[in-house]
């Protein structure tokens, strides 16, 4: 068994998210040509260049390896084996790594850049990057998901607050056309399969499987319960930038060697309050330390805490949502209730930068089960609970992004192409 292949057998089961599963690694980054606003999607053929990111905690260099598992569209290994996905072996060796300068916590900054000589991608589909110590392949420390898509469907949209279940009011509704005339596919009423996702959010994806009607080569969705969304609200903002003054959402900073402690402003409830904009990053997170000349390794591990000043929801949750918790629902995101100053509260250590995040209400029984059904897109019309109408409200003018994978799987293939990816904005 190939080191590709044993890590394609993980454990881990939800595969469509960043993970880090070990203590010692945090502050998981991807970008594109440089670009951390991009989705982490690479077109075939071109010359984009992915670059994944993180940490190591301690003084010494860790020898780390990397592997890539081919997947499915619902990110399940695919049934081809590593010959058939890559030229040569399927691992690698981390060679890029830089220690941190000036800093209370030491780390190593370690990168991959995708492609590259070890790796180039023949196929389109899902791919998940597993790292693990170089003499230990089935001890997976981290995982990163992204994506390779041909580019060979149009995918165009629309997104309208007068949706089918109400009017200006706590929703919005998608509408797509997918043009498969450069694609080949031979039947758009049955074999695609589409994926949207609301801010990358993995509680409310939906998957298509059928169109309502077809245009020529055109596969329309209109009307389609699936594709209503609950409205939610602006990310919040706040930003860790340096250990000498408080940024914008911090109420002070304080010393408890050998950290600095950032103490955010105290959150409260937004679900009655009257919309207000804000222009966000839907969820994003950029590192940054305000003095330095590279903060990959300059920018410093604070301990940030998080308030938010709220009686508890009986058998719900409330967990921190954004790119940083790699929208997972666990301990690490989950909010701990403190009786005695009557809020929920989080300490995390979080490298210095600028960071949106928000508030998701879940039920309680989803507690430890990262790879429940509520966690998979819904492909019928179940109804759900908003889980942003408890804290953060529902409002119809929020700018949200929504991102649009088609998949297909013509006839005799054996694993799914990633025909066409793209994302919508709400209020644009």
């Amino acid at each position: 068994m190939t080191a590709g292949t044993a890590v394609c057998e993980a454990a881990d089961i939800s595969r469509d998210a960043p993970a880090v599963f070990s203590d010692e690694f945090r502050t998981l980054t991807a970008a594109i040509d440089g670009n951390r606003l991009a989705p982490p999607v690479l077109t075939l053929g071109s010359d984009d260049r992915l670059t994944i990111g993180f940490d190591g905690m301690g003084d010494e260099r860790r020898y780390l390896r990397y592997s890539i598992c081919l997947c499915d569209a619902d990110w399940s290994p695919s049934e081809l084996i590593d010959s058939e996905v890559f030229d040569g072996f399927n691992y690698a060796d981390i060679t890029d790594y830089s220690f941190s300068r000036a800093t209370t916590a030491h780390y190593v900054h370690y990168s991959i850049t995708l492609p590259n000589s070890d790796f180039s991608f023949r196929l389109s589909g899902n791919y998940l990057l597993w790292v693990y110590p170089e003499e230990n392949p089935d001890d997976i420390l981290l995982q990163f998901p992204f994506m390779v898509q041909e580019k060979s469907v149009s995918v165009s949209g629309t997104i309208t607050t007068r949706t089918d279940v109400d009017y200006n009011d706590s929703h919005q509704q998608l509408a797509l056309d997918i043009d498969t005339r450069n694609a080949n596919v031979r039947n758009p009423s049955t074999d695609l399969r589409v994926v949207v996702r609301q801010n990358y959010r993995r509680d409310n994806a939906v998957e298509l499987l059928h169109p309502t009607r077809l245009k020529g080569s055109v596969a329309i969705y209109e009307h389609n319960p699936l594709l209503i969304f609950d409205a939610g609200n602006e990310y919040r903002r706040m930003e860790t930038v340096s250990n000498l003054y408080p940024g914008m959402g911090e109420d002070h900073i304080e010393f408890h060697a050998p950290f600095y402690h950032h103490i955010l402003n105290t959150d409260s409830p937004r679900a009655e309050r009257q919309y207000r904009y804000d222009q966000t990053q839907q969820g994003r997170f950029f590192i940054r330390e305000y003095n330095a000349a590279d903060s990959d390794t300059e920018a410093d591990y604070p301990l940030v805490l998080f308030t938010l000043d709220m009686l508890p929801l009986p058998d719900t949750d409330i967990y921190l949502d954004g790119d940083f918790m790699h929208r997972r629902f666990d301990d690490a995101s989950r909010m701990d209730y403190n009786p005695a100053e009557g809020r929920y509260e989080k300490l995390i250590p979080l490298k210095q930068g600028a960071y949106n995040y928000r508030y998701l209400a879940l039920p309680a029984s989803l507690r430890d089960q990262d790879s429940s059904p509520l966690l998979t897109p819904r492909s019928v019309p179940v109804p759900l609970p908003s889980a942003t109408a408890p804290v953060e409200g529902d409002h119809y003018q929020t700018v949200n992004e929504y991102s649009v994978a088609v998949y297909y799987r013509a006839p005799g293939e054996r694993h799914d192409r990633l025909l066409g990816f793209t994302t919508l904005f709400s209020g644009q």
